[in-house]
C-alpha cells in the first residue's frame, strides 16, 4: 500500500513539474494606440480626433537648453526649493503628493492644480524632463499635461522618435492640433514650454471669443495663436462654457514619471 501511495504522489508530482515547465509565459502587453478612425470629425471635416493618418509634424532640432528665469512681476509656482503652497490636489484639494526635492517635483499619483482658480490671460513657462530610461510607447510614454484654464490642454510626451497619433504629440493642442513641428529633445533631457494663452471671453451664456494659444516648445514656435475649437477631450472635442473664461494651472498625473520644475506664470492686462 505504502508503495502505491509513493508511486501516485510521484506521479502527481511530476505532472504538476510538468504543467509548470510548459506554462505559456505571459503575453506582452499590446502597444498603444498610435490613432483613431471611429472618433468624430474636426470642424473642418478633414481629420477624425486622434486621427492616425493625419501627417506627422516634421521634426526640428531645437537649440542648446536655455531655462528661462522668472520676470520680477511673475508668480513663481514652482521655485528652486521645496514650496508646494501654491498647489493642492485637484480631486478634494488638501495638500500635494508629488514628491519635491531641489526644486524639481515628480508626478506622483492624482493630477494637481494651482490653489488660485481666476487666471484669465497670461504667460506661462514650465520646464519638464521625460525619463532617460524608455518604457512604453505611443500615449505610454512620458505622458501628462498642462491643462490652461483648467481644461485646455497641452500634452507633455516623449515623441521624440515615438510615433503617436499628431495631435497628442508632445506640445500638441490635445484633440485638436499637433505642433507645426516637432521639437522634442531627447529623453531625460529637460524641456521647456513657453505659453501665451487668452481665455474666451463670453457675454452670458454666449461665446463671443474662443481661447487662444502660442506656444514655443524649447524656443520653437509651435502654435501661433490658434484657436482652441473647444474644452480638452480624450476622442471628442468639448463644448465652451462661461466657467472655461477663467480657472486654474493644472498638471495631469497619466501614470508616466515626469518631471517639473522653474513653472512661473505672469497675468497679462489688456493692451491700452
Amino acid at each position: 500500500m505504502k508503495k502505491i501511495t509513493v508511486l501516485v504522489a510521484c506521479l502527481l508530482a511530476g505532472a504538476a513539474i510538468s504543467a509548470q515547465q510548459t506554462q505559456t509565459p505571459p503575453a506582452t502587453p499590446p502597444p498603444a494606440p498610435t490613432g483613431y478612425q471611429d472618433t468624430p470629425m474636426q470642424p473642418n471635416g478633414k481629420w477624425h480626433v486622434h486621427d492616425g493618418m493625419r501627417p506627422q509634424p516634421r521634426v526640428v532640432t531645437p537649440g542648446p537648453f536655455v531655462s528661462l528665469a522668472p520676470p520680477s512681476d511673475a508668480i513663481v509656482l514652482l521655485g528652486s526649493g521645496t514650496d508646494l503652497s501654491k498647489w493642492q490636489m485637484t480631486q478634494g484639494g488638501g495638500p500635494v503628493g508629488w514628491p519635491v526635492a531641489d526644486g524639481v517635483m515628480s508626478s506622483g499619483k492624482g493630477m494637481i492644480r494651482t490653489t488660485q482658480d481666476d487666471f484669465t490671460d497670461y504667460q506661462l513657462h514650465v520646464e519638464f524632463a521625460t525619463p532617460s530610461e524608455v518604457k512604453g510607447n505611443s500615449q505610454g510614454r512620458g505622458n501628462s499635461g498642462v491643462f490652461l484654464n483648467g481644461v485646455f490642454e497641452i500634452q507633455v510626451l516623449d515623441s521624440y522618435q515615438n510615433v503617436t497619433y499628431p495631435d497628442g504629440q508632445a506640445s500638441a493642442m490635445y484633440g485638436q492640433f499637433p505642433p507645426m513641428v516637432n521639437a522634442s529633445r531627447k529623453p531625460g533631457e529637460w524641456q521647456s514650454y513657453d505659453i501665451i494663452f487668452k481665455g474666451p471671453r463670453f457675454e452670458g451664456d454666449t461665446l463671443k471669443q474662443p481661447a487662444t494659444v502660442t506656444v514655443l516648445h524649447n524656443g520653437v514656435t509651435v502654435h501661433a495663436a490658434q484657436t482652441y475649437l473647444g474644452p480638452t477631450m480624450h476622442k471628442q472635442i468639448g463644448k465652451y462654457a462661461p466657467s472655461n473664461a477663467k480657472g486654474y494651472i493644472g498638471l495631469q498625473d497619466h501614470g508616466n514619471p515626469v518631471r517639473f520644475r522653474n513653472i512661473w506664470i505672469r497675468p497679462l492686462a489688456e493692451a491700452q
